[in-house]
This record gives C-alpha cells, structure tokens and sequence, in this order.
C-alpha cells in the first residue's frame, strides 16, 4: 500500500458530490419542463442535452476549453467580472463532471416523469392543487424511482471521470487530481502501485454503488408486486 494521501479519493467524493447536487436539480426541472410538451424542435433539443452522452469525453473537454478558456465567451467574461479562473481549477473540475453526468440524470427523470399516470395528476388539479403542489405531491413521490437511479448513475459518472476533467482542469497534484487524473499520471510515472491502489478504491465505490441501486430496485419491485 503507498503513502497515504487521501487527497484524490477527497477531491473525487467532492467534485461528485457537487457536479451530482447540480446534475441532480437541473435534471429534474428541465426533464419535468420537457417531457410532456411537444414544439418543434423539441427532437433536436433531446438530442442536444443527450450529446455528451455519446462524444469521446476529450470532445467534450475540448469543447469546454474553447467556452471556458480565458479567450472563451464565458471564460473571459468571469474572468473580467468575477476574477474566476475555470481552466486548471476545481470549478473546471466540477464543470466536467456536470456536463458529461447529465444526460444520465436527464434521461431518467424524463423516462420517470413519462411513466407516470397523467389522470393521477389532473384529479390532484381538479381538487384545486396547484402546479408546484402537484409536483411535490404527486408527480415527485411516482417518480421518485426512476429519478433515484439517475442520481446514483450520475454520481458514479462524475467519479470517474477522466477526459474532459484532464483537458479543462488539468493536472494539479492537491487540487485537481481527481481518482482516474491520479491513475493515469501514477500508471504515466511508473508508480504501479499507486495506480493498483487508487483502482482498488474507485472499482470498489463504483460497484457498491451500483449493487446497492440493484438492491433498492429489486427491494421496491418486490414491494409493489405484495401490494398488488
């Protein structure tokens, strides 16, 4: 085992932490905006907030260090406004994981908000509910599954990610050296053990993530099955 210094696994559990807070949040209302009203271009919108979902993550990064760098449109405009660096910092970091994490979140809230029962809700308006009570009343509780396995999904995404985290946070020992940026640079200075290590700890927390989602699946298929 290497000299212990947690700070890779610290600064992955936060990074994910907050990117799967935003993920979680924007998912959720954008997916509720979205999935039961129809426009033209709304196909063309769906694909849009999917595309990280399907890009190599380095597109991705590529792309955010075009919007995010200090020549960027909006680099340049929290740098002169806000003295805010995003490139080579933990907010770059964040940015990463909230991009290439969100489709995951989105795709299940708008799969869970599809599911449910739209009579459910109008007899909750026609007792005189209104919109946002019949959201936390009726359309969160149905969809509370679905939106559950997008948040654990999400979180296990932003944990390991690489690509985009590397090209717009870089590599800096204490403060952006996230899990999988600790790995490659462990595995790039020949320090294997290191790198075993720190895949150990991140195969570790993406399977018990995964195994307890299973679990409270399972847990609560079974439970509606006894009901009915």
């Amino acid at each position: 085992m290497p000299d212990a210094n947690w700070t890779p696994l610290l600064l992955s559990l936060k990074v994910a932490g907050i990117s799967t807070s935003v993920v979680f949040l924007a998912g959720v209302l954008i997916a509720r905006l979205l999935s039961r009203k129809n426009f033209f271009g709304k196909s063309f919108l769906d694909s849009l907030l999917l595309l990280p979902l399907v890009l190599p993550p380095t597109v991705v990064g590529f792309g955010l260090l075009i919007t995010f760098g200090k020549n960027g449109f909006i680099g340049k405009w929290l740098m002169e406004w806000f003295d805010v660096q995003v490139v080579f910092s933990l907010t770059g970091a964040v940015i990463a994981s909230i991009v290439v994490s969100f489709p995951l979140m989105y795709q299940s809230a708008v799969a869970a908000f599809c599911g449910i029962d739209s009579r459910l809700e109008n007899a909750a308006r026609t007792m005189g509910s209104s919109e946002w009570r019949v959201f936390w009343t009726v359309s969160f509780p149905l969809a509370w599954t679905g939106l559950l396995s997008g948040l654990v999904l999400s979180f296990a995404r932003a944990l390991g990610e690489f690509g985009a985290t590397l090209m717009l946070a870089g590599y800096i020992p204490g403060k952006t050296d996230t899990l999988p940026v600790a790995i490659y640079f462990a595995v790039e200075a020949g320090q294997m053990d290191k790198a075993w290590f720190w895949v150990v700890i991140i195969v570790a927390l993406g399977l018990s993530t995964t195994m307890w989602l299973n679990w409270w699946s399972k847990r609560n298929i079974n439970r509606y099955a006894n009901q009915k």
